[in-house]
């Protein structure tokens, strides 16, 4: 057999592979498998309840990694001064800034996901936006947490705070440090405020199954008096919209402001106008990475199988390949552009990313970021395996986390005086630090998953009434109804 017939009939078997996964069978998704109401509400509320050994063996394992690791380090470092770290001239800024800078970005799934799906009516998105939406809320708040311990002395903390005082001191608005709690509170209360909205149905739901203890009382204040009336489902649809596009323009503008932090400095390889949109794109790719992680995580501990099926992982794999791509763009537009105009001085980047000290790094950051999804994710199988994505989206995030490692500390060991150039690896205190950072973020999803319903059962009820299958002679095909809002 010739290469051409071997390869011809590979094409064949893919593209008929293709066609089988195309005309798969409707009844297997979600919109398509209707069930009660009622039985919705019990699926979603039996999760949230259960908290077995295993559930409490882990939240205690995160309690203590987060306080043994991440609190006592910080409260060490505080007592001790930043020279337990491995900070040094010219590296000022180590791994606390390039945690910041990737907690901020895995920010960015939920506005993703929840926001823009919802605004180009991505039916797929209905049962996971509000986990990513919590991830939001999390991730931020860790990411706001390194600010503070990256400089250092955090209890005049309130000195970036512009209030009235007798010295007639003012913040200095020229400093990035303020741009980021500015860009970080307002993301913050935005994105909480859109976790918020969407959840007032769910937990007017767990209000009226009378669970009883702190669970009734609180349910029964945040759910605001909720009562499911068409005036009140008005409203919300309303503020969902609104929230919706405000929201968006907010989430670009934080990682716009983030990139400033670099690019607005005369560092080598950091003043560059694309750093902006890089760094969104990027933000975008390890936050959906992450919400798969995530998402896989909760079906599996939680029992959602019947809300978080293989179509939604399908769907936000594809997105991951999309901006993948997207991503080894703007990555080789800023490389080649260093490399093909840069001056001697510019040359040193590239080297120490090609050969130098953390040409490792680098390479592992191409290969998880470009190679593996690139290999794997345009097959169907892998896209709707949770094991495999599992696998493939943590080695993203690595990557990603890679990426800013580079940017942030080693591009700072080189500059146009060669007598200063230095070397930078992090100290035990801050690997604790970053590694205790990741426990915290678990933990708070961990205990966030158990206090609210992690499914919109609204969102996922309105989908089902409004899809359904039709038999045409020997096909069944899928009907959309428009609801009124």
């Amino acid at each position: 057999m010739s290469v051409l017939d071997r390869a011809t009939g590979w094409f064949g078997s893919w593209v008929s592979r293709g066609e089988r996964e195309a005309h798969h069978d409707h009844s297997k998704l979600l919109l398509h498998d209707p069930r009660p109401q009622e039985e919705l509400n019990d699926m979603v509320l039996d999760a949230m309840q259960r908290t077995g050994r295993g559930y409490w063996t882990v939240v205690g394992l995160l309690a203590v990694l987060a306080v043994g690791s991440f609190l006592a380090a910080w409260v060490y470092m505080i007592l001790s001064g930043m020279g337990v770290t491995g900070l040094s001239r010219p590296n000022y800024w180590g791994v606390f800034i390039a945690s910041f800078i990737f907690w901020i970005g895995i920010s960015h799934a939920g506005t993703f996901i929840s926001a823009i799906l919802r605004i180009f009516g991505a039916e797929y998105r209905r049962p996971i936006t509000r986990a990513a939406e919590m991830m939001t809320t999390t991730s931020l708040i860790v990411a706001a947490s390194f600010l503070g311990i990256h400089v250092g002395r955090v209890w005049v903390a309130y000195w970036i705070a512009p209030y009235p005082n007798q010295r007639g001191l003012w913040p200095n608005y020229h400093s990035p440090f303020l741009w980021d709690e500015m860009a970080i509170v307002t993301y913050l209360v935005g994105s909480t405020l859109y976790l918020y909205l969407p959840l007032i149905p769910d937990l007017a739901m767990a209000r009226d199954r009378n669970l009883g203890g702190w669970r009734e009382k609180v349910y029964r204040a945040l759910a605001l008096g909720w009562q499911g009336t068409e005036e009140q489902w008005h409203h919300l649809n309303l503020a969902i919209k609104i929230f919706s596009v405000v929201i968006i323009p907010v989430m670009f503008s934080v990682h716009t402001i983030v990139s400033w932090d670099l690019a607005m400095t005369k560092a080598l390889g950091w003043r560059s106008t694309i750093f902006a949109p890089y760094f969104i794109v990027g933000a975008v790719f390890s936050g959906l990475s992450a919400a798969i992680s995530v998402l896989i995580i909760a079906r599996s501990s939680m029992k959602l199988e019947y809300f978080i099926r293989e179509e939604h992982l399908n769907g936000l794999a594809r997105l991951v390949l999309i901006f993948s791509m997207v991503w080894t763009y703007f990555f080789f537009a800023d490389f080649l552009t260093e490399w093909y105009g840069g001056d001697a001085a510019g040359h040193t980047i590239i080297q120490l990313q090609v050969s130098g000290p953390v040409a490792p790094f680098w390479y592992a950051m191409l290969f998880f970021n470009i190679v593996v999804p690139w290999l794997t994710l345009w097959n169907g199988r892998i896209r709707r395996s949770p094991k495999a994505l599992m696998l493939i989206t943590i080695g993203i995030n690595v990557g990603m986390y890679l990426e800013r490692y580079i940017i942030v500390t080693g591009f700072l060991r080189r500059n146009q005086m060669p007598f200063s150039w230095g070397d930078y690896a992090p100290s035990p205190v801050e690997i604790a630090i970053v590694f205790g950072s990741l426990c915290t973020f678990l933990l708070f999803y961990a205990l966030l998953s158990r206090a609210i319903p992690i499914i919109p059962v609204w969102e996922v009820r309105e989908g089902q009434l409004s899809h359904g299958l039709r038999r045409l002679g020997r096909a069944t095909v899928p009907t959309v109804t428009e609801l009124e809002e």
